[in-house]
């Protein structure tokens, strides 16, 4: 009974994510786990620094329902990485919903993959953001 609520509750945490598909293939999962991860107050210094640029890896409605991380790159999903600027060294840090949500590592996966070399998640996402107090923008 335990390991069936479990498996609900990990089911139903992904939705926060607004994807409408699995964002998960097996040539981007098949990269090195590990990636450099921020804390939303380490994200807003690099952002007021200009040292990063936030990508937004959620679906639409998490975007109208939470709101955005005001300037981030919005993908149309976590395989779209066609948005991201040409300079492949520039520094990246992708967010999804939340700490449930894997669509930004999906998102960061894929980027790391197509040659970008300054790779980093925000684990906490724009729920993370928006419960830290930190501005946001609407869609």
């Amino acid at each position: 009974m335990r390991k069936l609520v479990l498996i609900s509750l990990l089911a139903g945490a992904g939705a926060g994510c607004g994807k409408a598909k699995d964002a998960r293939s097996e040539d981007v999962e098949a990269a090195p786990a590990a990636l450099v991860k921020l804390t939303v107050d380490e994200l807003d210094r690099q952002l007021a620094s200009h040292a990063c640029q936030a990508v937004d890896a959620n679906g639409t409605e998490t975007r109208r329902r939470m709101g955005v991380i005001p300037g981030a790159v919005l993908l149309t999903d976590a395989d779209s990485i066609d948005k991201l600027p040409p300079d492949k060294a520039k520094g990246l840090v992708f967010y999804c919903a939340n700490e449930a949500c894997s669509a930004s590592h999906h998102a960061a996966r894929k980027a790391i993959a197509a040659g970008y070399t300054n790779v980093r998640i925000l684990p906490d996402g724009i729920a993370g953001w928006v419960k830290a107090g930190k501005r946001t923008a609407s869609i």
